[in-house]
């Protein structure tokens, strides 16, 4: 044997060693049993069938949110909690009433119906519903250069797709989303009548999306109607537009808006043995959007959150800090249970030292996008080798979830977990976000992997 090959063969054994060597083993124990629990007698597919199911989509201020909350309290007292407690929280609340109608006329008595769904919080249409040609652009700068005289009593179609070649579909979604939020209210601005949005997602489908959108301060008598249609009528919009111009748009929604309304996020938590107040948080929206389950958005993530906590109970893991679970509400149309939840934790001056959110849906688990300063991040960084064995690999800086948010500090840290995403916009927000989209093996992998993160957060005192 050659010098360079010794050389090259001791480098490799010492690598293998060092990697070793930062593995305790006990923790590499409790983690492989999170794991295996999870894998073979957990909870979260069950739970989701029950809450996807038996209840369904959770949109706030609806009777199914209520519901819900009563089952996420009843289930995480079932677990064995130290104590489980509801915090109110004020909600909006908006109703599609009954499902909308749109088609294209190319001519007196010719037309082809398209797939469109109401945005939340839009306006409804008259009762005969809105009919007028077609503006179509790509972006609000369109307008300013087309000008109120072009846009002024026509239906402003926005058609700007998510980028592919983006491989992060959670960044095309943010590229994009801003024409569903705020397109309404400028394009109101340019005297439109209404809006049909494009379908924020990569396929080519006949599910519209729906998904929040916002008017701002712009008065109620300045409000115009929103929709959104799938990516296969948007297509076939524009094309038949750059045929024919003039060709008219009809639709029809009757949503409405009412007073704001009483509910809740549910909390619970097992209590740390230090008392030191220190706070680890696992948590996920428990409304959904109306016209699925929320199975993917954000069911998922509520299982996924109880399982851990169940987790920790079925080992009988005694933590130093305490885990506390969240199951926030209003995550969709407004964040008020976010909001309201860190207002409360200022409020009794809780010390959250990590928060954990799953809000990607239930695919098979990459990693996680954290939100901290450079000591934290350097110090998780370590823990990656106790994650390699369940293909674990994703540790990236980055953002966290929409309800965590609302508690960032300078010295605190904020996680997100990330599974594979190129599925996710298939689903989000749409009728087909159903429980038989989710695969068991995935989302209980997905358990763990935030089982595991919160583990070793206790166990090395982050």
């Amino acid at each position: 044997m050659n010098f360079k090959l010794q050389l090259l063969l001791i480098v490799s054994i010492t690598t293998i060693y060092d990697t070793r060597a930062q593995i305790n083993s006990e923790v590499e124990i409790n983690i492989n049993k999170l794991y295996n629990i999870s894998l073979s007698k957990g909870q979260s597919y069950k739970w989701l069938e029950h809450l996807s199911n038996q209840i369904g989509g959770r949109l706030s201020g609806s009777l199914n949110a209520e519901r819900s909350v009563l089952w996420g309290k009843q289930e995480l007292e079932s677990i064995g909690l130290d104590s489980v407690w509801l915090q109110p929280v004020m909600v909006p609340k908006w109703v599609r009433g009954t499902f909308e109608y749109a088609h294209i006329e190319t001519s007196p008595g010719n037309t082809i119906n398209v797939p469109i769904c109401a945005l939340g919080g839009s306006i409804s249409t008259s009762s005969s519903g809105i009919r007028a040609e077609v503006v179509e652009v790509k972006n609000f700068q369109e307008l300013d250069r087309l000008g109120r005289e072009k846009i002024k009593g026509k239906i402003i179609f926005y058609n700007r797709p998510m980028p592919p070649s983006l491989i992060s579909t959670f960044d095309a979604y943010s590229s994009s989303v801003n024409q569903r939020y705020d397109g309404a209210r400028i394009a109101a601005k340019f005297g439109a009548i209404a809006v049909i949005v494009r379908s924020i997602n990569l396929r080519l489908d006949d599910f519209p999306h729906t998904g929040s959108m916002s008017y701002g301060n712009l008065p109620n008598n300045q409000r115009i109607p929103g929709a959104a249609i799938s990516t296969n009528g948007a297509e076939l919009l524009s094309s038949m537009l750059s045929l024919n111009p003039k060709l008219k748009f009809f639709f029809k929604q009757n949503c409405k808006n009412y007073p704001d309304i009483l509910s809740y996020n549910v909390v619970g938590e097992i209590k740390g043995n230090d008392q030191s107040n220190k706070i680890l948080l696992v948590g996920a929206h428990l409304d959904s959007w109306d016209l699925g389950d929320g199975a993917h958005d954000d069911g998922a993530g509520v299982v996924q959150s109880m399982e851990v906590l169940r987790l920790f109970k079925e080992i009988n893991y005694k933590p130093k800090r305490t885990i506390r679970i969240v199951l926030f509400m209003n995550e969709e149309n407004g964040t008020r249970g976010g909001k309201k939840y860190a207002e409360l934790a200022k409020k009794f001056k809780e010390n959250h030292v990590l928060a954990l959110e799953s809000d990607a849906g239930g695919f098979s688990p990459r990693g996680f996008s954290i939100d901290s300063n450079d000591e934290n991040y350097k110090k998780i960084i370590t823990w990656k080798p106790y994650f390699k064995p369940y293909q674990i690999h994703y540790f990236e800086k980055g953002g966290s979830g929409s309800d965590i948010e609302f508690l960032k500090t300078k010295n605190n840290t904020l996680i997100g977990l990330r599974p594979d995403s190129q599925r996710y916009f298939d689903y989000h927000h749409t009728s087909i976000d159903t429980f038989d989209a989710i695969n068991k093996r995935e989302l209980e992998l997905g358990a763990a992997t935030m089982a595991a993160l919160i583990y070793l957060a206790d166990y090395f005192e982050l």
